[in-house]
């Protein structure tokens, strides 16, 4: 797996490792990092940990050999949009070249299952709601272009060189372990344990589809299990909570939830420049194919992260981040 030290990687690690799989990790960031999910989530020691570039297709095909791994996902990547467009020549180059250098020592060691993590934004800005798998990919923004570029890049492998691979468009993954304070729930949820007015760079009224990280972990692992099916192999499937959330109304919930009788500090008027206003994805294709549906509800998901951000203080900002939305 790459990635695996980041977020939505450390939960899918969590649980590849509860059902019984062995899970190799690589990685830039070395074991003790404190900013690691996986030890954050106590399974650090549980996983085989290799450091290495993903970009460096010698040590990625050397790992795949000595581990005699069967199975693939690709989730490491520049996945903060702000980072992205200070520095876009650095993300085409993780996000591009990475994903075609993983997937090349995939196919030189015919490894059986790959799954590559591309995004909703990808899809760019759409007037249909919810987007679909086959709508065009649209990307104006160096975040959206490097993950549709990875996403074509990615799918194009099963026909063209029969690697069993398909890719995934999930919606905004939340819960505990996030340590990107940019984005929307890490930070406002943080805030209202802190007592801090969370910020709305909007005016709260933007929508976003939100997916809880174990359906997303579980979604992963859905569309891995079933790779050697047709209809599978060289897809894309959108994983989604189900319907779109305004952000202002989350914040609220998150107040609520938290026992907050703060307001949120609003300091926009419609949606930040640069950001798509509605957002929100059909996951029927996954459903159907692939047997998954989201099982954790946007109360208690929210629940669940307040509760674990507020067992672990120490991770949590001294002061306010710049959300997204």
């Amino acid at each position: 797996m790459t990635g695996a030290r980041g977020f939505a990687g450390a939960w899918l690690a969590k649980a590849l490792l509860e059902r019984g799989d062995s899970v190799v990790s690589l990685d830039r960031s070395p074991r003790d990092s404190r900013s690691s999910t996986l030890a954050l989530l106590g399974i650090d020691a549980a996983v085989a940990d290799v450091s290495g570039d993903l970009r460096d297709g010698d040590r990625l095909r050397r790992l795949l050999r000595e581990h005699r791994v069967g199975t693939v996902f690709h989730l490491a990547a520049e996945t903060i949009v702000a980072t992205v467009a200070s520095s876009a020549a650095r993300a085409f180059d993780t996000n591009v070249r990475g994903t075609w250098t993983v997937l090349e020592a995939c196919r030189a060691e015919a490894v059986e299952r790959v799954v590559v993590a591309s995004s909703d934004k990808a899809y760019g800005a759409h007037r249909e709601l919810p987007y679909r798998e086959e709508f065009g990919l649209r990307p104006t923004a160096p975040y959206e272009a490097s993950k549709a570029a990875a996403d074509l890049i990615a799918r194009c492998y099963w026909p063209s060189f029969g690697l069993p691979v398909a890719v995934t468009r999930f919606a905004n993954i939340y819960g505990g372990g996030d340590l990107s304070f940019s984005r929307l729930v890490p930070e406002a949820v943080c805030a209202a344990l802190d007592g801090r007015r969370p910020v709305l760079r909007s005016d709260g009224s933007p929508e976003r589809d939100f997916l809880y990280v174990t359906d997303a972990a579980a979604a992963y692992m859905a569309i891995a299990d079933r790779l050697d099916r047709d209809g599978v192999r060289g897809e894309a499937f959108n994983a989604g909570g189900g319907k779109p959330h305004r952000v202002g109304d989350v914040v609220d919930l998150i107040l609520r939830l938290a026992g907050s009788d703060l307001e949120p500090d609003v300091r926009g008027a419609g949606s930040p420049p640069g950001e798509i206003d509605r957002q929100w994805v059909d996951s029927s294709k996954l459903a159907e194919r692939c047997g998954w549906r989201p099982k954790v509800s946007p109360e208690a998901g929210l629940r669940q992260t307040i509760e674990w951000y507020r067992e672990h203080p120490e991770v949590r900002p001294r002061q306010a981040a710049r959300s997204s939305v």
